[in-house]
């Protein structure tokens, strides 16, 4: 005989549930039991939660409490509390202002380094394009550097004669090298700079207008 029961076959009809509707609201009430039982779950998770997270604090810190070896005048913790907060004040942060201006080298960007360095640059250019003293004691000068490349183009290099104590063995399939002039100086100017040469180029032309 088939399991599921046969649309032909007759089946017992329950019976329905009568409503009161004369209340205006339901009137089965939620059981309780079933919020009690939740609740105290909640609460004995949290407690067991609470209990692990203090007991792993404690084992992290003592673990490194013996890393770090005993309490010394160096290491001791200090409570910060006492302190108070900073006052903010104008003269406060203009006192701070010029100590950081006198602390010493190196220091902390305070922008994104596009000002650093061109600033950089800018001292670099003074020592390449101008003539300065190198040691004024023994009379030794800086010349431009323009200056500099037409007197080795005039000259030339000096070149020290290779000994054969000093020159390598030539191996097999060796070819001498050739030296090739390099297409850039290796030296650009950043995008910041060139974008400050630009405004200044066109303050020049507003100028002379």
């Amino acid at each position: 005989m088939p399991s599921h029961n046969s649309p032909f076959e007759p089946h017992e009809e329950k019976e329905p549930v009568k409503v009161d509707a004369s209340l205006g609201y339901e009137g089965t009430d939620v059981k309780v039991s079933g919020i009690v039982v939740f609740l105290t779950a909640l609460g004995i998770f949290v407690v067991v939660t609470a209990v692990l997270c203090i007991g792993i604090g404690k084992v992290i810190n003592s673990e490194l409490a013996k890393a770090d070896g005993p309490v010394t005048k160096w290491n001791h913790p200090v409570d910060v509390r006492k302190l108070g907060n900073l006052a903010s004040s104008p003269e406060l942060q203009k006192q701070f202002a010029q100590l950081a201006q006198r602390f010493p080298t190196p220091r902390l960007q305070t922008d994104d380094g596009y000002q650093e360095i061109t600033d950089m640059h800018a001292r670099e250019d003074l020592l390449l394009e101008n003539y300065s003293w190198a040691d004024q004691g023994k009379g030794t000068v800086r010349i431009p550097i323009e200056r500099a490349m037409e007197l080795l183009a005039q000259r030339g290099l000096q070149v020290v004669p290779q000994t054969t104590e000093t020159q390598a063995p030539v191996l097999a399939e060796d070819n001498a090298p050739v030296v090739k002039a390099p297409l850039t100086d290796g030296f650009a100017r950043t995008g910041y700079e060139q974008d400050q040469i630009a405004k200044e180029a066109g303050f020049k032309e507003r100028g002379k207008e």
